[in-house]
């Protein structure tokens, strides 16, 4: 168990510098995501061989179902918070995002039959203050109805990618992690297709920071994140995913220099304090 808390804290914090390293990208949000996908599933592919693991389609044909539907819901929701970017920033489009977790944890008692303690209640009310006090600088510009939608939509499909994720019982670790990214990036390449083709131009410059996003942030980062939930309480992994935006913010104000007002340091605290609350208080 604290093998699979590292690994998915690791995760999230590879996962929470993925603006950082998009920001040096001079690329569509689309095209982003399908060589983000593109370089981590080949990755992934290679490592699988290499570990020469099979996958068994007729005994966990079930099991497969499930993470297939869970990579196609993965690449949908990285599309909508990317075009969420471009159209409403980082902040706003963080804040419509994480209202997945959110609906994952209304929906564990049902799915997962898992107990809803006041203390996992409480803590998740501060996450959720937190949050909003950190993206509160949004709060009196001009709201764009698209971008509030492909935001919401990111969050309603990273529900269905927990949720279909958590599903699956056997298959777990790499050849979970190697399905789900290439199942996502087919999924991605479908859409690019249809809606630009795949003449994309990168520079020397944009290519190492594509390579950077694609190797270590998107292959490193969903291995450790997909081999991990499975072992961790569905609740536990929709309290702890807010550490993901907290280090957003944090490396933000470090490498980028962007400045943290007071009530934002505020949500900070009460972010790692509720994860805290909903998690270790017995």
């Amino acid at each position: 168990m604290k093998k699979a808390y590292f690994k998915y804290i690791f995760a999230l914090l590879l996962f929470g510098s993925n603006g950082i390293v998009a920001s040096n990208i001079h690329l569509s949000s689309y095209e982003i995501v399908f060589l983000r996908t593109l370089i981590g599933s080949l990755l992934m592919i290679g490592i699988f061989a290499a570990a020469r693991q099979k996958i068994t389609f007729t005994k966990e044909k079930k099991d497969i179902l499930f993470i297939v539907l869970s990579g196609v819901a993965m690449g949908i929701s990285w599309m909508f918070l990317y075009e969420a970017y471009n159209q409403i920033g980082v902040s706003l489009a963080s804040l419509s995002y994480y209202c997945g977790p959110v609906i994952v944890m209304a929906l564990s008692p049902l799915l997962f039959k898992e107990k809803l303690t006041l203390y996992k209640i409480i803590g998740f009310i501060e996450v959720l203050v937190g949050i909003f006090l950190i993206n509160g600088t949004v709060a009196g510009e001009k709201i764009n109805i698209f971008g509030v939608f492909c935001g919401l939509m990111s969050a309603v499909m990273y529900s269905f990618m927990v949720i279909l994720n958590k599903k699956s019982k056997k298959v777990r670790g790499l050849k979970n992690s190697t399905i789900q990214l290439l199942v996502s990036f087919l999924t991605v390449a479908v859409f690019v297709g249809f809606k630009t083709g795949y003449k994309i131009s990168v520079s020397e410059t944009d290519l190492i920071w594509v390579i950077v996003l694609g190797l270590i942030n998107t292959s490193l980062g969903c291995y450790f994140y997909f081999s991990s939930i499975g072992k961790l309480p569905v609740q536990t992994v929709a309290i702890c995913g807010y550490i993901e935006p907290l280090s957003a913010v944090i490396l933000a104000a470090l490498i980028l220099g962007e400045t943290m007002f007071p009530l934002q340091i505020v949500g900070a605290i009460l972010i790692i304090g509720g994860a805290l609350l909903g998690e270790c208080y017995k």
